[in-house]
């Protein structure tokens, strides 16, 4: 008799997309299931890890969760993903489920392709690939070109790349979804949310199913369950690197000159600051700052005086969200540590200098 497969969910899409808080609200509602998760941040500091450990789910015990946290885990999967998969399945107790949240700068296409190795396909199959879109940011503009614009300047210079590593990226997460969930819909009104269904959509030739979400609420069902068998499917799904890749082939060129996912385009840093006693002086002095230098996610924690409570702090662009989320512990050092990402142009000790003049 054949063992029947475990079924494995990746939970991919840009920084700040909300993808954290979506897992989190599906392990609180996840009807008995045992899932394992694996977690992948891009950046120093377990936030993510952190605050879905803090979560209290019964079904998902912190034994059950592991980070990470040595590179992009689809540039690593040789080293990292394949061998975290193997010690997963060799336990006594096999999760029914497993949830991979990528990194908000990886491509999902390597790691679904990576479930062909023959020392998981036999045992594990994509149940699907679910893309976390932030529906304020799309509406902002953040990843839709002024089309206008860009034609112009085509007219004006046939060699103008209009498209910058984050679009490309953001396209490729898209490319690879059996599902695509328009997160923080309850920022827009009927209008912006339309207009976002549009973008998103014109930007994939592959048409996934598309479901609204506030505040990261989305049900298991319809998270769990989709039975794509993607790894089955990944030739459809190729990233724009693949298909250079394959056209530089095609042509007789030499390739090697083409960019390769390693994350050259992006840095990161941690940074440790004191306790913050008014955080929400901070978080208004972080807006221009972020706003100044182009900061694309700051995420981590603040030390409150005279609160028992971990104030966690996330921000994507100028929008800045912050919650108490558990108590500090007595092994752990009460500080402020925020993960701070940017593209790589950015002037480090300038970024540096402005984060710590906020406090």
């Amino acid at each position: 008799m054949l063992q029947q497969k475990i079924p494995a969910t990746v939970i991919t899409g840009f920084l700040g997309a909300g993808k954290t808080t979506i897992i989190r609200n599906m392990l609180m509602n996840a009807n008995g299931k045992k899932i394992a998760l694996i977690i992948n941040e891009f950046g120093d500091l377990g936030v993510d890890g952190d605050v879905l450990k803090g979560c209290g789910a019964e079904n998902c015990t912190e034994d059950d969760i592991i980070e990470l946290t040595n590179g992009c885990i689809c540039c690593t999967v040789a080293d990292d993903f394949v061998p975290t998969m193997q010690k997963l399945l060799e336990r006594d107790v096999k999760p029914d489920h497993i949830v991979i949240e990528t990194s908000g700068l990886a491509l999902p296409q390597p790691l679904v392709a990576a479930f062909n190795w023959p020392d998981i396909r036999t045992r594990v199959t994509v149940d699907g690939v679910v893309t976390v879109v932030d529906s304020a940011a799309v509406a902002a503009g953040r990843f839709a070109d002024d089309h206008d614009k860009v034609d112009a300047a085509r007219a004006a210079d046939e060699s103008l790349d209009h498209e910058s590593p984050i679009e490309e990226l953001f396209e490729d997460q898209l490319t690879c979804a059996d599902l695509i969930v328009l997160n923080k819909t309850d920022l827009l009104d009927a209008e912006g949310i339309a207009a976002v269904r549009a973008e998103v959509s014109g930007r994939t030739a592959r048409k996934p199913a598309l479901v609204e979400a506030r505040n990261g609420e989305v049900p298991a069902i319809v998270l769990l369950g989709i039975g794509a068998g993607t790894e089955d499917d990944i030739a459809n799904r190729k990233s724009h690197h693949e298909l250079e890749h394959e056209a530089a082939h095609a042509a007789g060129d030499d390739h090697d000159h083409l960019h390769h996912h390693d994350h050259d385009e992006f840095e990161s840093f941690v940074l440790k600051l004191g306790s913050i006693a008014d955080p929400a002086e901070f978080v208004e002095r972080l807006k221009p700052v972020i706003e100044t230098h182009d900061i694309l996610r700051l995420k981590g924690f603040i030390d409150v005086p005279g609160k028992p409570m971990r104030l966690v702090i996330q921000a994507v662009g100028t929008r800045i969200d912050t919650y108490f989320d558990r108590p500090w512990t007595s092994t752990e050092k009460r500080e402020t540590r925020l993960v701070v990402i940017g593209l790589h142009e950015w002037d480090f000790s300038a970024v540096v200098e402005a984060v710590q003049g906020a406090v």
